[in-house]
């Protein structure tokens, strides 16, 4: 059996366009692990199946397609002790997802490599390829194509998830962004966030990305804000939401900003990780 963890992500910027004819949108988002994690094992078995997490969908459909792809019955025994937040914006279930792909794949007698095992984790999920390989990425189109960025990971990071947030699914919430008139001027919006990655060189130069464009139909503003006035060189809601993360230079900071809005959210005190 091989066991592994599997950090989260937050989105330390978003932009979206408009829907395309596919139904999906454009975005330019980037990603960054964090140190909250699941923890997943998976070993070959005579049968398939996935435990520890009633809810699981994306691991067993990765798994499914994978053997489809390999021309092999799914014939592996997985277990999934979650410990990130679900439906939170943290790419939670795309991570193991992602896990179980590459360990999975390890098993086969004929492994999938480079782009065909991306372009089977793109079908899965549009998050899913970034957690294929480490680092923190600038992701494109629908979100499978990546960019290797080289970012400052010399910092702490709080996420809080609203204790009275509804938790929306991101179909919900990219629909609520249509219909708030969302997605003009996307290339303008992309063009600013590529020239602050290019001087991007601490951790404060975050705070020159543009904001989550899903921001206000995924909600969490207000405990961004308040992450804000705690110091947090940058806060804003990650992904769809609703969960929101502030960076912040020092622990003792992050862990006081933490403190700050335990009434309204459960919080975690976090770094990023490669």
């Amino acid at each position: 059996m091989t066991r592994v963890v599997v950090p989260a992500k937050i989105n330390l910027a978003l932009i979206v366009g408009e829907a395309r004819p596919d139904g999906y949108h454009e975005v330019a988002t980037v990603m960054q692990r964090i140190d909250l994690v699941d923890r997943l094992s998976l070993e070959p078995d005579e049968s398939f199946s996935v435990r520890g997490f009633a809810d699981d969908t994306l691991v067993s459909l990765a798994l499914e397609r994978l053997a489809a792809a390999a021309g092999v019955e799914p014939s592996w025994r997985v277990r999934i002790e979650k410990r990130i937040p679900v439906a939170a914006g943290l790419g939670g279930g795309s991570a193991d997802a992602a896990a179980a792909l590459v360990l999975a794949n390890q098993t086969l007698t004929v492994p999938l490599v480079g782009a065909a095992l991306a372009e089977l984790a793109a079908g899965v999920g549009s998050d899913v390829p970034f957690f294929l390989q480490p680092g923190p990425k600038l992701a494109g189109g629908a979100g499978e194509r990546l960019q290797r960025l080289d970012l400052p990971q010399d910092y702490w990071i709080v996420v809080a998830m609203p204790l009275r947030a509804p938790k929306q699914s991101t179909a919900a919430v990219y629909r609520r962004f249509d219909d708030l008139g969302g997605g003009p001027g996307f290339e303008a919006r992309r063009l600013a966030l590529l020239d602050a990655l290019e001087s991007c060189r601490r951790p404060r130069d975050f705070a020159a990305f543009p904001p989550n464009d899903l921001a206000p139909a995924a909600g969490g503003g207000d405990i961004a804000e308040e992450l804000r006035a705690a110091g947090a060189l940058r806060a804003d809601v990650s992904g769809a939401g609703p969960a929101v993360y502030g960076v912040f230079s020092h622990r003792a900071q992050a862990r006081a900003a933490a403190r700050g809005i335990a009434r309204r959210a459960r919080s975690w005190v976090t770094v990023p990780v490669w």
